[in-house]
């Protein structure tokens, strides 16, 4: 057993060595001490001071470069839809200042914007799903084309939608059909709407942009949300190829890349990736100039993905398009018959 006097010469050991550290310390090797200590804090506060220059260098060649982009969009874009009618669908809430931000770029590119949809809430929600289903039954007598036999319920609805938004009359091109305002109409009405529209929609769009919602930002102490899978962004991506299906060109203006994205579920589809045409992260100016680019060359027949990730790229062919025709049609003796 260990007795008492081993205890005592552990700790006279222990109090031995702090007493000859304190001595030097504060002795002879006092100054090499405080001259190491000193030399290390003025090496680490000299690299501060060189990571922050450096810092603030490339946050003013970034900022130089957004402004230079910012400036020289009008040159880029001028002539790239000239007479195109675009509608611009969001798919959720979209931040005002990207929101404005497209559409700007879109009247730029010599586009003129018909209207802002916004689906709702009730579009994609499950408990609202019965709702919706007997919500069709009344859309599809005014579809023409109507969906593929089989076609399941997220479809029905975006074709609703699209048909609605892009359906001119041939016989006064500056008005939609009647069909087209009744598919609105019942789109837009009732205590559960699936869309809200900003201003009444009048004119049938020749394209489609499809803006994603801005994703949520998680706080530091909220749980992790798992990332949606295809099936849960079924409804958006319904719209987006009814969209293409249903019009001249549709793009998706999308937010960052990452897991739940648009864009990597796209890409991650080899299917989906041969038809539909992606812009991602249209929060920053590149993107946001890239989004006519890349309409005009979607209505050219051009498909691309566009960004600065993997299997994207930068900036989109340049394409010229053919003048828009938009002399009226007289209705055939054929469909006046069908009408009367």
């Amino acid at each position: 057993m260990i007795d008492f006097r081993y205890h005592v010469v552990s700790l006279i050991s222990v109090f031995l060595a702090l007493a000859v550290g304190i001595a030097l310390g504060a002795g002879p090797l006092k100054e090499t001490i405080g001259n190491t200590l000193t030399g290390q804090v003025e090496q680490l506060r000299n690299e501060k001071d060189a990571l922050r220059s450096d810092l603030d260098a490339t946050s003013s060649d970034l900022a130089d470069t957004r402004s230079y982009v910012d400036a020289a969009g009008p040159q880029l874009l001028a002539g790239a839809l000239t007479d195109r009618r675009v509608v611009v669908v969001q798919l959720g809430t979209v931040a005002d200042a990207e929101s404005t931000a497209i559409d700007d770029r879109l009247t730029q590119a010599g586009a003129t914007i018909t209207g802002h949809a916004t689906l709702t809430d009730a579009w994609a929600d499950p408990d609202q799903r019965s709702f919706r289903q007997a919500l069709v039954g009344n859309l599809l007598q005014f579809l023409s084309p109507a969906p593929d036999q089989g076609a399941d319920l997220e479809t029905q609805l975006a074709t609703a939608l699209v048909q609605g938004l892009v359906g001119t009359d041939p016989a006064a091109p500056d008005k939609l059909t009647q069909d087209a305002s009744y598919l609105l109409e019942i789109l837009s009405t009732g205590d559960n709407p699936l869309v809200t529209f900003a201003d009444p929609i009048t004119t049938g769009a020749d394209a489609v942009v499809v803006v994603a919602p801005t994703p949520a930002k998680e706080t530091s102490d909220a749980s992790p949300t798992a990332a949606p899978t295809e099936d849960d962004l079924e409804p958006q991506l319904a719209v987006l190829s009814a969209a293409q299906k249903y019009s001249e060109g549709a793009v998706l203006a999308d937010g960052p890349r990452g897991a739940g994205a648009l864009t990597d579920t796209i890409l991650g589809d080899d299917a989906l990736a041969g038809t539909l045409t992606t812009v991602s992260d249209t929060a920053v100016v590149t993107a946001q100039v890239n989004v006519p680019l890349a309409l005009a060359g979607r209505i050219a027949g051009t498909n691309g993905h566009y960004g600065f990730g993997s299997d994207e790229t930068v900036v989109p062919d340049a394409v010229t398009l053919p003048p828009v025709d938009r002399t009226p049609v007289a209705p055939s003796s054929d469909d006046s018959k069908s009408d009367g």
